[in-house]
């Protein structure tokens, strides 16, 4: 994909026509990014572990590409990526959100294994894809990736290590990154999501809760009490804010931390 420029007065260059895979995008925030791009006419592959969603993102969008794939795991990355050769003939963007909660708990009590598994899908997933990706984007002419991260890159998280280590890592490989692909005209972001509403965050909330020894709407409080505008963000804030990116008017952003999060202040 080699960006143009819009011309003085006319709008940024859009999403139609540009191949764009997104890494679990049959739910969740993947699901919204999924939507928006394929509702602004880009071409989508996506990947996921779960049957019943990528059932329904079928349904939903019987023209898109699908694999089902561990971006954990080198073998399913690689056959994922064969996918969208096929399917896209190419790949103008790679968004890099798939990744787990982690576990929940005292840095003492935390098993290994836990450990391991949200590092392995967070970040290492990240990477097999990003490595993957880069020369598909070399050969299109440039492009993009966005690796989602977190508030918790930014800050500490009592009780989620594994978590806040795995986003602490995600924005350094983007930056990394921005350095060693800008030459190729491949500009690489991380977006760092706040609270977003959904089924994830009750269930960090409610975890959250128990270690602490308080109710779940205490704790609920406490996180919004944490955040300036004092609500939660959704997935298609996350959505459009990689809509931009991908957008022309996005074409000097590389090398960036955005936070989509209302201003969370700590955490």
């Amino acid at each position: 994909m080699q960006e143009t420029r819009g011309t003085a007065g006319s709008p940024p260059r859009g999403l139609a026509g540009q191949r764009i895979l997104v890494t679990a995008g049959a739910s969740g925030i993947g699901r919204a990014i999924a939507n928006m791009l394929i509702a602004n006419g880009a071409r989508v592959h996506i990947c996921d572990i779960a049957d019943n969603f990528l059932d329904d993102f079928a349904k939903a969008h019987p023209d898109a590409g699908q694999t089902r794939a561990d971006v954990s795991k080198d073998a399913d990355v690689d056959r994922m990526f064969e996918d969208v050769a096929e399917n896209l003939g190419g790949l103008d963007a790679l968004i890099n959100n798939a990744g787990v909660a982690g576990p929940t708990g005292a840095i003492e009590d935390l098993d290994t294994a836990a450990w391991r598994q949200c590092i392995d899908v967070c970040l290492t997933g990240q990477f097999l894809c990003a490595r993957r990706a880069a020369p598909m984007l070399k050969a299109a002419g440039g492009g993009s990736i966005v690796c989602i991260a977190s508030v918790a890159g930014k800050y500490g998280y009592a009780y989620r290590t594994p978590y806040s280590s795995a986003k602490f890592g995600i924005i350094g490989l983007s930056q990394s990154l921005a350095k060693e692909l800008g030459p190729s005209n491949i500009r690489v972001n991380a977006i760092l999501p706040g609270i977003v509403e959904g089924p994830r965050i009750e269930g960090v909330i409610r975890d959250r809760a128990e270690q602490v020894g308080v109710s779940y709407e205490e704790m609920e409080a406490q996180y919004l009490d944490k955040t300036s505008l004092r609500r939660m963000v959704t997935a298609d804030d996350v959505a459009a804010t990689i809509m931009f990116l991908l957008s022309d008017a996005g074409r000097n952003l590389s090398g960036q931390s955005i936070a989509v999060d209302g201003n969370v202040e700590t955490l």
